[in-house]
């Protein structure tokens, strides 16, 4: 292996990792000796700023990168899988940030410039993730997003709600971090190594001179401990409580970004690593591997449906709402086709768009009415029509009705699962989803069918307004249209390079 120093490399593709930590790092020295002379919005303009900086260099990267690079030993890996995920991070954050401008004038939050260089950091880890090629940095941009998060939940210092929630999340994530150390710690003790592409090899060697259990055991393990990035069963209870007590814009930001992060972890992890490994069915990750998977998936989507039905508060059905996300987007995975890759990437961007177009709605009504029940909602309709036929939207996605980007999504997951003839999880996807209509179909009959307290129209700031319809507006047109994200995607990515030729292929 040739040996390389730190100049040998072209630092030009980690370009926007590297102006996200510069953005983070100037801003919290700006903040510190300049803050109080700064404008409320100055912080957070110029994270903005560096965020759209960073996406057009990912945008860079995407037209200039004909294969991966990788730097330091194969550490981190710049290829379309990690940038189209980055993609992703950069436009979730970008949206927390607009949200966020909003709700600062609230006050609840009175460290307002921790919040954006946090927020940051948190997107720093979350693009580490993306790229990581190997279990040392996989775990620091893993700790980074999820220390980033712990402190985020608690901005709102004051509020004991806020307090607990803050604790019960950092007692969970370290108990899911010990959980997903000791899975690394079995796949290292197998195979002597830390990156994920010889581990893939040496794993799949292990498996041939009788170490299958302990290999179940370390998948096992990075599954469960994985299930707590991505809010899936089994380890999904801290979500709830996560949600309804953090800022609203960090409850969307770790809904979307959080959630993708997470995935983008599983794939590069748990699919590369086990990819190999034979067992007495077929390869491992196709047999066991998938029926494990595909458990979580039906547990997640069971329980967080059903959890939704007995909510009151918005939030916190949000939060079973994407624990039952969670468990779709589990689906093609078992087992994956060559284009589980595009159908994953449109059903997260489309979840990103309704996600934070509820938040930002949810945010706007419970600013003035007080409450984040679902009595908030009563009238709606009658109080800013805007506001209640795109919240209508963003719930007919959610539950999967044509014509949005959500039923769209779950179809390409549906027809995946049929393919692969999993028809018992493609009955449940159908069952669980018309569950799912009860409690998104109950804020819908409240905007319409119930009458609120007073028939005042709602204070909408304008740019939230703006931001609010541009998002429905675009829920319904790639709901029209989603062959110009799916062709997208799979004309400009191509992950093929990661999983090798080893993927049962499926034709559109």
């Amino acid at each position: 292996m040739e040996v390389k120093d730190i100049f040998s490399y072209d630092w030009t593709y980690l370009l926007p990792e590297f102006i996200i930590l510069g953005f983070a790092t100037v801003l919290s020295l700006l903040d510190l000796f300049a803050g109080k002379r700064l404008g409320k919005h100055a912080i957070g303009l110029l994270s903005l700023l560096g965020i759209v900086l960073a996406g057009v260099f990912v945008f860079v990267n995407i037209q200039t990168l004909d294969q991966p690079y990788s730097y330091m030993a194969d550490m981190i890996r710049v290829d379309d899988y990690g940038n189209a995920f980055k993609l992703l991070f950069l436009g979730g954050t970008a949206f927390t940030i607009l949200i966020s401008l909003s709700y600062m004038q609230q006050g609840e939050v009175t460290h307002r410039s921790e919040f954006y260089y946090l927020l940051l950091s948190g997107l720093l880890g979350a693009m580490v993730m993306a790229s990581s090629a190997d279990l040392i940095t996989m775990f620091v941009g893993l700790e980074l997003l999820s220390l980033s998060s712990y402190v985020m939940v608690g901005l709102r210092k004051k509020s004991l709600q806020s307090n607990e929630s803050a604790f019960k999340y950092v007692v969970s994530g370290g108990i899911a971090t010990a959980v997903t150390l000791f899975g690394m710690s079995y796949v290292y003790g197998l195979t002597g190594t830390t990156n994920i592409y010889e581990i893939s090899q040496r794993l799949a060697e292990a498996g041939m001179m009788g170490f299958q259990f302990i290999i179940y055991m370390a998948f096992a393990f990075l599954a469960v401990g994985l299930a707590f990035k991505i809010s899936a069963a089994p380890y999904h209870m801290w979500a709830p409580d996560v949600y309804q007590g953090a800022p609203t814009p960090i409850t969307a930001f770790l809904a979307v970004v959080s959630k993708a992060a997470g995935f983008a972890l599983v794939f590069r992890l748990l699919l590369i690593s086990f990819l190999q490994v034979p067992s007495a069915e077929g390869p491992f990750f196709f047999t066991q591997g998938s029926l494990f998977i595909g458990w979580m998936a039906a547990a997640s989507m069971i329980l967080g449906n059903v959890m939704a039905l007995r909510q009151t508060n918005v939030k916190r059905m949000m939060a079973y709402s994407g624990i039952a996300q969670a468990g779709y987007l589990l689906v093609p995975f078992v087992p994956p086709t060559t284009l589980f890759f595009s159908e994953v990437l449109f059903y997260l961007f489309g979840y990103l768009l309704v996600s934070f177009g509820v938040f930002a709605v949810i945010m706007v009504v419970s600013r003035e009415q007080k409450t984040e029940d679902l009595k908030g909602f009563a009238g709606l309709y009658h109080r800013s029509p805007v506001m209640a036929i795109s919240m209508t939207i963003f719930m007919l996605s959610l539950a999967g009705i044509p014509i949005t980007a959500g039923f769209f999504g779950k179809f390409y997951l549906f027809m995946g699962a049929l393919a692969q003839e999993n028809y018992w999880l493609s009955a449940i996807m159908i069952v669980t989803s018309v569950i799912s209509y009860y409690y998104y179909f109950g804020i819908i009959r409240q905007m319409y069918m119930r009458a609120g307290e007073n028939e005042a129209p709602l204070s909408v700031p304008k740019g939230l307004w703006v931001f609010i319809f541009i998002l429905a507006i675009a829920t319904v047109f790639f709901g029209a249209f989603p062959g110009l994200v799916t062709d997208y995607i799979q004309a400009t990515f191509n992950p093929s390079f990661d999983f090798g030729d080893m993927l049962p292929t499926r034709t559109p």
